[in-house]
């Protein structure tokens, strides 16, 4: 996959860049590291601009987030909430106020949720979904979206650019720190569905043994 990502890359310039860092945002398996640290490696050896990246770069993780915020738009909190009230919700004993103290949540701190999360892998692609879910206003939504994009951007480019021909360390770094992350949300995933069936099914099941 890197070798095609390098190669759209030398042929398309900033079109390729934008188009890369958009379904980057859609499919978050696909590394940002790698566009972001080899464009700015090109700046080194070609007519590519760094401003001219970094803006490429950031229109293409908007429209990503666009994507993903609509989305989110579409599958609401009603669609959910229904799925809840069905055989599904049922048998894992989701309830409807699960669905609305989330929203509630999001609504009071999805918008500061929103700029920090793009500083973290798979989840700064992600987070747009829960973010059209709760319905938060696209102007402030599109605004926090492209600051924080603007700065994880930025760095990794400028990172390229200083570690020039030996971008792929660079890369290689932000990579384990992506793999960190990752093992660290399964593990709070993890976590969390413990605690749920705790409280949600062997409660429930200790309740009926007292009567």
């Amino acid at each position: 996959m890197e070798q095609i990502i390098i190669d759209i890359m030398n042929q398309y310039g900033y079109w390729g860049i934008f188009l890369l860092i958009a379904i980057e945002n859609i499919f978050p398996p696909i590394p940002s590291e790698v566009i972001l640290t080899f464009g700015g490696f090109m700046t080194t050896y070609t007519n590519l601009k760094i401003w001219g990246i970094i803006v490429a770069s950031v229109l293409g993780s908007t429209v990503g987030a666009i994507i993903l915020y609509l989305v989110g738009r579409i599958f609401n909190k009603e669609r959910l909430e229904r799925i809840v009230e069905g055989k599904l919700g049922r048998a894992l004993h989701f309830k409807k106020d699960d669905i609305e103290k989330a929203n509630a949540w999001f609504e009071k701190k999805g918008y500061v949720t929103v700029f920090f999360c793009r500083f973290i892998p798979i989840v700064r692609s992600l987070i747009s979904i829960p973010a059209g879910m709760a319905k938060l206003k696209l102007t402030p939504f599109l605004l926090l979206t492209i600051a924080g994009s603007t700065i994880w951007n930025t760095v990794l480019i400028y990172l390229g650019v200083i570690a020039g021909a030996s971008w792929e360390k660079i890369s290689s770094y932000v990579d384990g720190y992506s793999k960190i992350v990752l093992i660290i949300l399964i593990l709070v995933f993890v976590a969390v569905g413990i605690w749920f069936l705790k409280t949600r099914f062997f409660k429930k099941e200790d309740t009926e043994t007292v009567k």
